[in-house]
């Protein structure tokens, strides 16, 4: 009798997930896209130690600076054809991996360099028309990894007013205020 071969590891795996939580606070979020996430070595051992801050971070859908190769020839790879948006992730802090060398060598990265997002062309188009309407901006919610690979979970978001941050703050102090009585009853 074969073995049956598993995709999935055997134990749970020890990844953190680093979440934007005050995004949720001051931003409605009105849709998510999961994406890939292009990071050299050093960044993903600091992703794998939690060493990384999404609050000053933002998502901008932009043209990329790569011209196209002239001849056909493998300049540099495929380079993405000049109409076509690309996702790149600004302000992420990823703190440097001290194991990877001193600060400024060559093992190490630069902490707040923009990072390129992998997404599907549609998507990013349709994120890129939603975000031309007034208020609606993308933001990083989550760093997380998924079948070994790096993900970020992105959300297009309105900002909300005052009204509606205090409306939240009171919104959990009721819902804390009724587990405490709950959990007092039992």
């Amino acid at each position: 009798m074969a073995k049956s071969k598993s995709k999935q590891p055997a134990g749970p795996t020890h990844d953190r997930v680093i979440e934007n939580r005050k995004a949720r606070f001051d931003y409605a979020i009105l849709d998510t896209l999961e994406t890939g996430i292009v990071l050299r070595g050093s960044e993903v051992k600091s992703v794998r130690d939690g060493k990384v801050s999404l609050g000053e971070g933002y998502v901008r859908a932009e043209h990329p600076l790569v011209p196209r190769s002239g001849r056909g020839g493998r300049a540099g790879g495929r380079a993405a054809k000049p109409d076509e948006p690309a996702l790149w992730l600004h302000g992420v802090n990823i703190a440097e991996y001290p194991p990877a060398g001193p600060s400024g060598s060559v093992g190490q990265h630069a902490p707040t360099r923009i990072r390129k997002l992998l997404a599907h062309t549609r998507e990013i188009a349709r994120l890129a028309r939603e975000c031309q309407t007034k208020g609606v901006t993308l933001v990083p919610l989550k760093i997380y990894f998924k079948n070994g690979k790096a993900k970020l979970l992105i959300g297009l978001a309105k900002g909300k007013s005052k009204g509606d941050k205090r409306q939240t703050i009171a919104k959990r102090e009721s819902q804390r205020d009724i587990a405490r009585a709950t959990s007092r009853r039992v």
